[in-house]
């Protein structure tokens, strides 16, 4: 008799494990049932889909030789029956059933199983905010809702809109509601920042300057506290700041595992409200297996388990599972939470904890800053990357590394690079001797991963001393709090010059890298030297030789100008 196999949810794992587990075992009867009428679609592309970089909806649907994934398909090209519009009510595990409801008749029928698999994904968070439930206001939850925000605004309905949630979602969909369709778009964020837990704030602040650059108008540390309604329609968003009218609300405020048909089954759910399964995404009863966004993962940097809603994360879970419902050892052990985003010509990229994540999870951690060109100085075309490493100061272990960069696959490849390291378990020494393939059109001779490495060393043992871009920052907009701190500007005169006119020759010092050995008497023993340049590596070496000629009171700024530039800040020159 056919081994009976039903998997619930038909986006991303359950269609994955649905094909990969009728290879193995083409005799079984494979069933998918999802509560949508369209099933096995790119979600990720959502955001693109909107904007117009993917122009039919149909394309998130298709496979790379173009036939749709419906019904049909899985029937016809992969031998799975699917069961679209149909919702699981219940799993009854004494008896291997589950009870299901066909949504267009109302009909209830039971379906037996032997192996059983959820990939039920995940739901946005609904905000508690009155006037949520406008026609106007939309979750990015599937495809259906993309449809109608796309039909709206290409009817002409939506000349104004508001994004809540700083997110990657938000950021995307603020992007994709200003760059193609030109909308008067607003950005709300609850934090003092965009992708709050996700990256620091120097990364953050390029990122929002970024978008300001580009007419999105952003609210952090803003809370959506009221949608103002006229005959069932959002007219405004409130704050306790502010009041922004708009035609169109969409919430990205993060997402949460649908975890409930578990749960109610008597499955174990972990704190995170994911499903908690075993490496081999085996459930609390072996023989029901779950994966995707419904999950949660160990992650392989902090041992913590947190939910990665990733369709590449999906996928990956999903051929594990088919693997051990077809008896063949297979196993997965976590992530590491690889994460990229496009917003206008920025791209802004992240993997394993940020700085204040690993503080948060206990490490003794720090951040090497650093700004590298993405290829080799002399190329044509060549831009500024800025990096960040994060690492254990006790053990020099990497914790996580974050940039942003041009939108080429430069940041990409790096992130990606990163992701294996931080899956074995890297330290310093092993990032500063991970070789990247050297070319100049595609990286410098020392590779950017590498630098971040090098800077993270002479951190770690103290042969550095910086000044983090935060602590500057609120030194320049209140210089009086440390009246003993002036500027060591080492750059050209030219790129000093609109320094010294804007602050005074006593604040910022002007002194050429190449003046610095033969002038160091110069400079003033009263006072605390915050070495600025470019990038930070003339910086260092100026350190050093001060250090050397007992001027030991400085400290150098990371990243130098070139993430200073790219953040922005009032206190700046007018370029």
């Amino acid at each position: 008799m056919a081994e009976k196999i039903i998997i619930i949810g038909g986006v991303a794992a359950g269609p994955k494990a649905a094909c990969r587990v009728k290879r193995l075992l083409p005799g079984a009867e494979v069933t998918i049932i999802d509560q949508d009428s369209l099933i096995s679609y790119g979600g990720c592309g959502i955001p693109y889909y909107v904007s117009g970089d993917v122009a039919d909806e149909k394309e998130l649907r298709s496979t790379s030789f173009h036939m749709v994934r419906d019904e049909y398909f899985f029937e016809k090209a992969k031998g799975v029956h699917a069961l679209t519009s149909t919702r699981a009510l219940a799993i009854d595990r004494k008896n291997k059933t589950v009870d299901v409801e066909d949504l267009n008749t109302g009909k209830v029928s039971s379906l037996p199983y032997d192996t059983l698999m959820l990939a039920t994904g995940s739901t946005p968070v609904q905000l508690p905010v009155p006037g949520a439930d406008s026609s106007n206001v939309f979750t990015i939850s599937d495809l259906h809702k993309a449809v109608a925000i796309k039909e709206m605004i290409a009817k002409g309905l939506v000349s104004r809109a508001v994004v809540i949630g700083g997110g990657a979602i938000g950021v995307e969909m603020a992007e994709a509601l200003s760059d193609l369709w030109g909308v008067e778009t607003s950005l709300i964020e609850y934090m003092d920042q965009l992708l709050p837990g996700i990256v620091d704030k120097p990364m953050a602040r390029i990122l929002e300057k970024n978008l300001r650059d580009n007419n999105i108008d952003l609210y952090l540390n803003e809370a959506a506290e009221q949608i103002i309604t006229e005959n069932g329609k959002g007219v405004a968003v409130r704050t306790a700041k502010s009041t922004l009218d708009t035609d169109l609300i969409i919430m990205a405020a993060g997402i949460r595992a649908r975890s409930e048909l578990a749960r109610d089954a008597g499955l174990l759910v972990g704190a995170t409200g994911g499903i908690v399964v075993n490496e081999r995404m085996q459930t609390s009863d072996p023989d029901i297996y779950a994966a995707g966004d419904c999950v949660e993962i160990m992650h392989l940097v902090s041992g913590q388990k947190f939910i990665a809603p990733f369709g590449s994360m999906a996928n990956k879970e999903g051929r594990v599972a088919a693997d051990n419902m077809a008896k063949i050892p297979s196993t997965f052990k976590g992530g590491v939470g690889s994460f990229i985003v496009k917003a206008f010509d920025v791209s802004l990229g992240a993997v394993g904890l940020s700085l204040q994540a690993a503080r948060a999870a206990g490490f003794d951690a720090e951040l090497s800053l650093s700004s590298p060109s993405d290829r080799a100085h002399f190329y044509p075309g060549q831009d500024i990357m800025c990096i960040g490493l994060v690492f254990d100061r006790r053990t020099r272990k990497v914790l996580g590394l974050q940039g942003t960069g041009p939108v080429t696959d430069g940041l990409s490849a790096r992130i990606d690079a990163a992701a294996v390291a931080l899956c074995a378990g890297a330290t310093l020494d092993d990032f500063s001797n991970i070789e990247m393939a050297y070319s100049p059109p595609f990286s410098p001779a020392i590779d950017p991963i590498n630098a971040a490495a090098y800077i993270a060393d002479n951190l770690c043992d103290n042969r550095m001393r910086q000044l983090s871009l935060e602590q500057f920052y609120a030194w320049m907009e209140s210089p009086a709090t440390n009246p003993e701190r002036v500027v060591l500007d080492v750059r050209h005169p030219n790129q000093a010059e609109p320094f010294v006119e804007a602050f005074g020759a006593d604040f910022w010092l002007s002194l050429p890298y190449d003046e610095v050995r033969d002038r160091f008497a110069e400079l003033p023993r009263d006072k605390e030297l915050v070495i600025f340049c470019n990038a930070g590596s003339r910086s260092f070496e100026v350190q050093v030789f001060l250090d050397h000629v007992g001027y030991g009171n400085n400290i150098v700024l990371p990243g130098g100008f070139n993430v200073i530039r790219r953040m922005g800040a009032d206190w700046l020159p007018v370029d």
